[in-house]
């Protein structure tokens, strides 16, 4: 258990050495970590992303083979594909265009819990650390006047780095947190379109196919 007492004492220094702001931005840094952790446990269990059972069924819709597609779907876990397969066996799926909006729409916000935190973080991070910069500097300068002509220019060197320390700290949380509500956002959004087009293939009007055969030139009249 010494390893923890070392830590802690490690951390301590660290805490002394660049003030208050320093410590709230490891407290940050903790909840930060914590929900990211938390969310990539969230996604795995919204099956975020896993359609492909899915899709499969609403082509084989399209294609009119309805049997199959209720088939495709009776192992699927993910909450869009349970939805439609609850909407298959219903007798007129047309007619449940509002309640299935409402499901997917629902399914995307669930989705969405816990970003607001991460954003906040990712936005807050910079500013405190920036923050933390400014009352460092101010110390410098005020110790610089207080010297006079014998200031040290190493103690005064001392003092703005650990000052711009926060501002790393800072940039260090916000970029990583960045970085991961982008890639969780683009996941959320590519949910959000595929339960779209799922109501859509269940509730409207069946395209027809396309036909692949090229017109026959005209034939050229005759002088």
């Amino acid at each position: 258990m010494s390893w923890i007492y070392s830590v802690q004492a490690a951390v301590a220094d660290f805490v002394a050495l660049g003030g208050w702001v320093v410590g709230l931005l490891l407290a940050v840094s903790v909840l930060a970590g914590a929900t990211v952790l938390w969310k990539l446990w969230h996604l795995m269990v919204l099956r975020l992303g896993r359609n492909s059972a899915l899709e499969a069924a609403l082509a084989l819709w399209q294609d009119g083979q309805r049997e199959a597609a209720r088939q495709t779907l009776t192992q699927a876990r993910n909450p869009l594909a349970r939805l439609a397969l609850r909407a298959m066996l219903a007798e007129a799926p047309d007619s449940l265009r509002p309640r299935l909006q409402a499901e997917a729409e629902a399914h995307a916000a669930r989705a969405e819990v816990g970003m607001r935190l991460l954003d906040a973080v990712a936005q807050t991070a910079p500013l405190l650390g920036l923050f933390g910069t400014v009352l460092g500097m101010i110390e410098a300068f005020q110790a610089l006047q207080a010297g006079g002509a014998t200031v040290d220019p190493a103690q005064l060197a001392g003092g703005i780095w650990v000052a711009l320390l926060t501002t790393a700290m800072g940039l260090g949380i916000a970029m990583p947190v960045s970085l991961f509500l982008s890639w969780t956002e683009g996941r959320i959004a590519r949910e959000a379109q595929i339960g779209a087009l799922m109501v859509e293939q269940l509730c409207g009007p069946v395209l027809p196919v396309a036909t692949t055969g090229q017109p026959a030139a005209p034939r050229r009249k005759e002088i």
